[in-house]
C-alpha cells in the first residue's frame, strides 16, 4: 500500500520554518511521505532563512522540498507598520502556484496539508481540492486565547487599544495582559487595513480544521482548557498540542568556543543576542560587570535608527568602539563575549549554565524550558510582550527586566536581576519550576505522553476526514 502524504506549508521567517519542518520527522516515523512545498525565501530577501532551508533540505533526504515557481511580480516585503499586509499578498500570488502543484499530485495520495498561520488564506485553494487543512500555530496557546478574544470583543469605530496604555486586559484562561504588551497589530484601529488583515487570519485559522501548536499541554493548561471549551470559543477547531520542537538543523560539526569555555566555569549567566543601541550596550556591560557573576554574552552591531538606512544585521561589531574602555580587560577570565551567534540550545544545555536574557520569542523560551533554565524576560516585539507575561505570571518560569518598555534597561537593574536568579532565593524558586516544566516536556514525546498522543489524534482525524472528502 502507498504511503499517505502530509504536505507542510511552512511561513517565511526561520521561527515559523524550524519548529514546523520538525514535524517531519515525527511524521516519517510514523510511516507518511512528507512534501515541504514553499516559497523560495530569496523572494522576501530573506538570505538567512534560505540558509536555513538548504540545511534542512540536506540534512533531511527522506523529505521532498519543492519551492514553488517564482513569481516576477512579487511585492518587497519590508519590516514597517504595513509588513503584515505586504505579506499576506505575497503569499496570496502563490496560491496558483500551490493549487498547480497539490493538482500534480495522484488522487487520493495526500492525507492532510499542514499551513503555516500567516499562510491561512490556502484555505481557499484547498477546500476546492478536498484536502484536510491544519494550521500550524509556532507560539503559545496563551497568545492565541488572548488575540482571538481582542479580536472578537472589538469593532469598527472603537478606538485603538493603543490609546489605553498599560491597562490590564482581562482575558479567559491567561493572566491579565496591558493593553500594551499586545501585537502591535492588535493596538491599530480596528478599521485599519493591518488591523483588519490580522482579524480575517485569525478567524481563518477557525475555518481549519485544526490547530497544531508548538506547545505542550501541562505548561499551558488554562489556556488550553479556555480553547476547548465551547462557550468560550463556539467555533474553535480542535487544540492539538504537540510541542515542544525545538533547535535548528545543520549545527556546526566542530565545538564552538563558547562550548570550550563553558566546560571551565561553574555557573555561568547567558544573555541573548540582540540589535541594542550602544548606549544599551555599555549599560549591560555594567550591569553584568558589577554583578560578580561569569556571563557569556552574545553581541551584535547596533542597527540605526533610521529604519530607511541599509543595515547588515550580521555585520562584525566592533566590540572595543561599543563596549565600555577595559570593560573585556577587566572581565576577561569570568566573562565571554562573542560575535553576532551561538549554538543557543547546545549552550542552554551545558551544565555551567545557570539563567538566560531572552527577548522572549517563543523557540528561545521553549529552548530555556526544556533545559531547565530561569529566565531574564527582555521582550522587544511581535508577541514577546504577551510571552514575558505568561512566563513571569503564569509558567513562573522568569522575571522581568524591568526599563526595556521605556528603551533603556539600566546598569543597576540588570546586576539586580542577574544577583536574584544566579542567588536569592527566588532564583532558586524558579529553577524549581522551571525544572518541573523540563521534566514535563521531556515525558510529553515519550509513549502515553501528551503529546505523542495529541499527534496521534490529529492523524486519525485528519485520516477519517479525508475520507469523507471529495476532490472534483
Amino acid at each position: 500500500m502507498e504511503k499517505k502524504t502530509v504536505v507542510l506549508y511552512p511561513g517565511l521567517a526561520v521561527s515559523h520554518f524550524v519548529p514546523m519542518v520538525k514535524l517531519a520527522d515525527v511524521l516519517l516515523e510514523e510511516g507518511y511521505a512528507v512534501v515541504v512545498a514553499l516559497i523560495d525565501p530569496t523572494v522576501k530577501g530573506d538570505i538567512a532563512l534560505a540558509a536555513v532551508v538548504d540545511r534542512a533540505a540536506a540534512s533531511m533526504p527522506s523529505v521532498a522540498f519543492h519551492k514553488l515557481p517564482r513569481n516576477q511580480d512579487s511585492p518587497a516585503v519590508v519590516h514597517d507598520g504595513n509588513f503584515v499586509v505586504r505579506y499576506f499578498d505575497l503569499v496570496r500570488r502563490y496560491h496558483q502556484h500551490l493549487h498547480g502543484f497539490l493538482l500534480s499530485m495522484p488522487p487520493g495520495s495526500v492525507h492532510s496539508l499542514i499551513v503555516d498561520m500567516m499562510s491561512i488564506e490556502v484555505l481557499d485553494v484547498t477546500n476546492k481540492l478536498g484536502i484536510p487543512t491544519y494550521t500550524f500555530f509556532p507560539t503559545n496557546a496563551s497568545a492565541l486565547v488572548a488575540s482571538v478574544q481582542v479580536l472578537s470583543n472589538r469593532a469598527e469605530g472603537q478606538p485603538s487599544l493603543k490609546e489605553v496604555g498599560d491597562m490590564p486586559l482581562n482575558f479567559h484562561g491567561v493572566p491579565p495582559v496591558p493593553a500594551s504588551h499586545l501585537n502591535t497589530e492588535l493596538l491599530e484601529e480596528p478599521g485599519s487595513e493591518t488591523y483588519v488583515a490580522v482579524m480575517n487570519m485569525f478567524t481563518r485559522i477557525q475555518e481549519s480544521q485544526g490547530i497544531l501548536a508548538n506547545t505542550f499541554g501541562s505548561l499551558e493548561a488554562r489556556a488550553v482548557g479556555a480553547l476547548g471549551d465551547p462557550r468560550v470559543f463556539p467555533k474553535m477547531p480542535p487544540l492539538y498540542c504537540v510541542g515542544p520542537f525545538v533547535a535548528g538543523y545543520g549545527e556546526a560539526k566542530e565545538k564552538h568556543e563558547c562550548l570550550a569555555w563553558l566546560d571551565g566555569q561553574l555557573s555561568t549567566a547567558c544573555t541573548g543576542a540582540g540589535n541594542h543601541s550602544e548606549e544599551q550596550l555599555k549599560e549591560m556591560a555594567i550591569g553584568l560587570e558589577k554583578s560578580g557573576h561569569r556571563f557569556l554574552w552574545v553581541v551584535r552591531a547596533p542597527a540605526p535608527d533610521d529604519l530607511e538606512k541599509p543595515f547588515d544585521p550580521c555585520a562584525d561589531p566592533d566590540l572595543d568602539a561599543l563596549l565600555p574602555k577595559g570593560f573585556l580587560e577587566r572581565t576577561s577570565g569570568r566573562g565571554l563575549v562573542v560575535k553576532l551567534w551561538v549554538p543557543q540550545v547546545e549552550v542552554l544545555c551545558h551544565r555551567a549554565t545557570g539563567a538566560f536574557v531572552t527577548h522572549c520569542g517563543w523557540n528561545s523560551v521553549l529552548e530555556g524550558i526544556t533545559a531547565g533554565v530561569p529566565m531574564l524576560c527582555w521582550p522587544l516585539y511581535a508577541e514577546q510582550k504577551m510571552n514575558k507575561v505568561f512566563m513571569v505570571e503564569e509558567y513562573g518560569v522568569g522575571v522581568e527586566v524591568v526599563g526595556w518598555q521605556q528603551g533603556m534597561v539600566r546598569a543597576e537593574e540588570m546586576e539586580a536581576k542577574v544577583k536574584l536568579v544566579m542567588e536569592a532565593e527566588e532564583g532558586k524558586r524558579l529553577r524549581a519550576r522551571v525544572s518541573q516544566h523540563k521534566e514535563a516536556a521531556a515525558v510529553s514525546w515519550k509513549d502515553g505522553g501528551s503529546s505523542r498522543i495529541a499527534f496521534g489524534q490529529f492523524l486519525s482525524d485528519a485520516g477519517c476526514l479525508g475520507q469523507r472528502l471529495t476532490r472534483p
